[in-house]
């Protein structure tokens, strides 16, 4: 994402309540600039500012007991999700002491290896159909406190698996050898697998495409979360384009 990522904070989806801007989409309020692949993460001041914000926003300034296990979620695909939570998951890792694993659990297309520059291999879909500690399928990353468990490899029961007792059990797993668990989800106006996974974690983090998510979409989503009881902590505007220059932007 490139100058394009915002934290809505007056954005309240679980009230249904969503600025809209032109063309129906969501209204924006500002935040930050790209990363690239490769075994750490590259993120401009603007883009870690703000990415810390949502850190702070989500898992530091939440009271006695904040979200400890948060899904990241897409409205539609190509919103650039798995970006947002790789960039939380790093940003979050070098704030604190605790560990912080990353979880691609979009076995439908699985992006998170290729941002960190690992392998796929060895990950969440074979943990679910092997023993042994799930620590065991997890990748360690360049941060002694950050760790990515992968998609892992596919097969025709992939899609399956995330509805089974397996997961549930998984997810259990994670949030007793982790202090902090991102889940990256698949796009939820696409497939049921966010709402289950949803209702595993603490919240969800919700991803909007400037421009592109409609308010109708996102209103329709949010209800269908509210129905499953997934709690909604948050919602990201992502893809935001300035109407301004970036070098008069950066004296704002």
């Amino acid at each position: 994402m490139s100058k394009n990522f915002e934290l809505l904070q007056r954005t309240d989806l679980n009230g249904g309540q969503i600025p809209v801007g032109q063309n129906g989409s969501p209204a924006p309020f500002p935040l930050g600039n790209g990363a690239s692949h490769g075994a750490r993460l590259n993120l401009d001041d603007v883009t870690q500012e703000e990415t810390l914000r949502l850190v702070q926003s989500i898992f530091l300034a939440a009271g006695p007991t904040p979200p400890r296990v948060v899904m990241f979620a897409a409205i539609d695909s190509g919103s650039g999700c798995s970006e947002v939570c790789a960039q939380t998951a790093e940003v979050l890792a070098s704030n604190v002491a605790g560990s912080v694993c990353l979880v691609d659990a979009n076995l439908r297309a699985p992006s998170l290896p290729e941002f960190f520059g690992v392998s796929n291999h060895h990950g969440l879909a074979d943990s679910l159909r092997a023993t042994g500690s799930i620590r065991e399928f997890a990748k360690k990353l360049r941060a002694p406190n950050l760790f990515l468990l992968s998609c892992g490899s596919l097969a025709a029961d992939s899609t399956t698996l995330i509805n089974s007792e397996l997961m549930k059990a998984r997810v259990a797993e994670l949030r007793k050898e982790f202090d902090y668990v991102l889940i990256d989800s698949p796009p939820l106006n696409i497939y049921s697998d966010g709402i289950v996974l949803g209702q595993l974690s603490d919240g969800v983090v919700v991803v909007l495409e400037a421009n592109s998510t409609r308010r109708e979409a996102a209103l329709r989503v949010a209800e269908g979360l509210r129905a499953k009881r997934v709690r909604v902590l948050g919602a990201v505007l992502n893809k935001r384009t300035f109407p301004i220059p970036d070098s008069l932007y950066h004296r704002l």
